[in-house]
């Protein structure tokens, strides 16, 4: 759930692109990056950390040229504290390429294979972000005919790319020469919106990013999102080249999106992740009012949990007509728990991120609402704070559904061993998170909230919930794998 965008401009994109991070910074804090085409010429900045701390008044000075691409990354492969995995990643040929990619390949072992023994090309580290750069600058090698680079040819290296990888990945690259080129896996999986604007002369100036409200803060138009395997190509001139790159594509995005990793004011695919997150309260007051039917207990207060879960909780309060209160305050200088690498960081954080304030749960029955529950690293601290704050009964609930199979397409949840929900009934979930009661979202009910009120979208990658994956060979075996190499 990296944050990427690339940006071509008639000005220097660097504060623009610096501007564009500090908005996608809920997709990554472990490190970020940021790369500008000036001519032939490339100038990057890598850096551990957050946006605000790792860029210098000489760093943004150094970042020349019209073109440029930035990166905010959340590890789920490699190492979390290697800086040399830090995003964008160069090779030198063909042409010169840097690229940026948030998302996770899935046949990364058959690559690796591939790049050494066939392809000849060496590889520095862990991350799969190499591994894509350098399938794409082989296939545009391979490509080449003549001595300049033409859109049919990158179009064609992005096609056979799309046959070679498996996974997910929104890839955004600067070809030195040529400008910046962006695309899609088949299936959709992360997001990438593009956008337009026009500056005093008239020249458009474009846009790529992971969320639409860096194209809104930034004053462009919307134009739409990147289809499923399409690939974009924009000249530094501003002219701009589309054409569909894979032979059987389907939009299937991650639903994880609009439940927790997108902000609140973006819309992805056509759907306002707010309005979502508004009708899957709708939805779990529906579940929680049936489920709670058998349970001799009146709910005083709803709570949310800030501030993913704050529209779901909200409808949740108005639909059941219980009082909704915010009893938590959060800290808004801690980091999202969830993308911190480590689970001892993580539970540490939970208790500087909230603080529960007494006087709103002190004697109380307290509904608290979270947009899931993942590890139970967080929601086992926060049903301890709320008992702590003298609460007399706590019923948690999620908007998402029990989280029971490894996420292998971009989010870190590798491990069926680290999800407290795999193996387990709720009622074993509610006594390891020392919840008085534990209901969650249904499958079909998230589904039915999510994509309500259009058909652009008519399914979501949701594997993590019911062990489905639509892309690449994933089974037992590669499960296992996977769980293996995260723990050596």
């Amino acid at each position: 759930m990296c944050g990427i965008v690339g940006i071509v401009s008639s000005e220097p994109v660097n504060q623009q692109v610096y501007d564009s991070l500090l908005l996608l910074q809920h997709r990554g804090q472990d490190s970020t990056g940021i790369a500008t085409l000036d001519g032939d010429f490339f100038h990057m900045v890598k850096a551990k950390g957050q946006v605000r701390e790792a860029y210098r008044t000489r760093d943004m000075r150094n970042l020349t040229g019209n073109v440029g691409l930035g990166h905010v990354r959340y590890a789920t492969r490699g190492s979390a504290a290697a800086e040399q995995e830090a995003q964008p990643f160069y090779v030198g040929a063909p042409y010169g390429i840097i690229l940026v990619h948030n998302g996770n390949l899935t046949n990364t072992r058959e690559l690796t294979a591939d790049l050494y023994n066939v392809d000849r090309r060496h590889l520095n580290t862990n991350s799969d972000t190499e591994l894509l750069l350098n399938v794409l600058a082989n296939e545009l090698q391979a490509g080449i005919s003549g001595l300049s680079l033409d859109k049919d040819q990158v179009f064609g290296a992005v096609s056979r790319l799309h046959e070679r990888v498996e996974g997910s990945y929104a890839a955004i690259a600067l070809i030195a020469g040529y400008g910046l080129l962006a695309f899609r896996d088949p299936n959709g999986i992360r997001p990438l919106v593009l956008g337009r604007r026009q500056d005093p002369q008239g020249q458009d100036e474009w846009v790529v990013a992971s969320e639409s409200l860096v194209l809104e803060s930034g004053g462009y138009e919307v134009v739409r999102d990147v289809e499923p395997g399409e690939a974009i190509l924009i000249s530094p001139e501003g002219w701009m080249y589309s054409q569909q790159c894979a032979k059987n594509p389907r939009l299937v995005p991650c639903a994880f999106e609009y439940i927790y990793l997108a902000r609140p004011d973006s819309v992805l695919d056509g759907i306002s992740v707010y309005d979502a997150r508004l009708r899957l309260g709708d939805v779990l007051a529906e579940e929680i009012a049936e489920q709670l039917a058998g349970i001799d207990v009146d709910v005083d207060v709803v709570m949310p949990i800030p501030d993913s879960a704050r529209p779901s909780a909200m409808q949740v309060a108005q639909k059941l007509g219980i009082e909704y209160r915010e009893g938590f305050f959060k800290n808004r200088y801690v980091g999202r728990t969830f993308i911190m690498p480590g689970q001892a960081v993580r539970k540490k954080s939970v208790r500087q991120k909230l603080n529960a304030m007494s006087v709103e749960f002190k004697g109380k029955n307290v509904l608290i609402v979270d947009d899931s529950i993942v590890r139970g690293t967080t929601s086992r601290e926060i049903v301890e704070m709320a008992r702590a704050a003298g609460a007399k009964s706590v019923i948690f609930a999620s908007a998402a559904p029990p989280v029971v199979f490894p996420h292998v397409y971009g989010i870190n949840m590798p491990s069926r061993k680290e999800l407290i929900a795999h193996g387990r009934s709720s009622e074993e979930i509610a006594a390891e998170l020392g919840a008085d009661h534990l209901i969650y979202m249904s499958v079909e009910g998230m589904n039915r909230a999510i994509m309500a009120g259009q058909d652009h979208v008519t399914e979501l990658e949701q594997s993590c919930f019911t062990g489905e994956y639509i892309a690449g060979d994933i089974d037992a075996e590669y499960l296992d794998w996977v769980e293996e190499t995260q723990e050596s």
